[in-house]
């Protein structure tokens, strides 16, 4: 029979992919030495060593990679079998953190956020919104979501595609009683633009009909967040372009109206990223469906 107790794994796991006994407590709500003692009593009971610390760095020894590895599964297999049991008697519940940048989360899941909320309320979904790269694995998250217009690189992480929004070319009302439309691609030379990208001189745009163009409107603004630039284009600067998951309402609206609508600017894609083993936890795959449910791909 086992010497040592799965709270003790579950430290072990968290300090690992965490990168440190102070994340670890951070997370589990318990203090740094409480990690570090416990830890340590594990490697005791084990006689082997799993982690080399020092003040400036903290990382698995061979043995404790391995380890790490069989312990993470036997963690997560005990939330399933808890979860399982919480699914059984009721709506899904417990913890799931999601990370995503800025643009996705203001335009694609904020406004979603409180009807999961309602209607699995014994969830607790904490959401973490950054641009910077975020390994999940390692951060300890259980999804993230990601929008993409390269494929994203193979992975040990599990890739549901949710969907695909267009990129459209959009003005204000406004500009267009000012300036007029343009008819084909080649009259935007003649209207203002406001550049989604800092170092962007040119647009390459796609017809209905398989046709493809390079058009270089003259940049009045640049800016290389989509808030501003939709911020920009109804405020009637110009001509910009804009994915329909950020310009859907505003055009819904009539704060913005689609400019050359047998054209487009290419597509963006939207995919929810998973590890593995933890896609499989019950309140994970509720949030993941609940997802896919409103972005788009059931």
């Amino acid at each position: 029979m086992s010497s040592f107790n799965l709270n003790d794994l579950n430290l072990f796991v968290h300090a690992v992919e965490g990168g440190s006994f102070t994340a670890a407590g951070r997370r589990l709500g318990v203090p740094k030495s409480t990690v570090s003692k416990r830890v340590a009593e594990l490697e005791a009971k084990l006689g082997a060593r799993l982690i080399q610390r020092t003040s400036r760095s903290f990382s698995l020894t061979d043995l404790g990679r391995d380890f790490f590895e069989h312990a993470q599964a036997s963690v997560i297999e005990a939330e399933m079998a808890e979860s399982i049991v919480r699914s059984r008697l009721g709506e899904p519940s417990g913890t799931v953190r999601i990370t995503a940048s800025v643009p996705t989360s203001q335009f694609m899941l904020a406004e979603h956020l409180p009807d999961l909320a309602l209607r699995y309320p014994k969830l607790k979904v904490f959401l973490h919104v950054t641009d910077r790269f975020v390994d999940i694995v390692q951060e300890g998250f259980d999804i993230a979501v990601r929008s993409h217009q390269l494929p994203l690189a193979d992975s040990s992480l599990v890739q549901r595609k949710l969907a695909e929004h267009e990129f459209l070319l959009v003005a204000a009302p406004s500009y267009v009683d000012r300036h007029g439309a343009p008819q084909r691609p080649e009259d935007l030379v003649a209207h203002a633009a406001v550049m989604p990208s800092l170092t962007e001189t040119a647009w390459r745009l796609f017809s209905a009909t398989g046709d493809e163009t390079l058009v270089k409107p003259p940049p009045v603004m640049a800016a290389d967040e989509p808030f501003v630039l939709l911020r920009a284009a109804a405020a009637g600067m110009g001509i910009t372009i804009l994915p329909t998951s950020v310009c859907r309402e505003a055009i819904e609206q009539g704060r913005l109206i689609r400019i050359l609508p047998e054209w487009t600017a290419g597509n963006i894609t939207t995919t929810v990223l998973l590890p593995h083993r933890r896609g499989q936890l019950p309140s994970v795959r509720a949030v993941v469906e609940f997802i896919g449910e409103r972005l788009g791909q059931p």
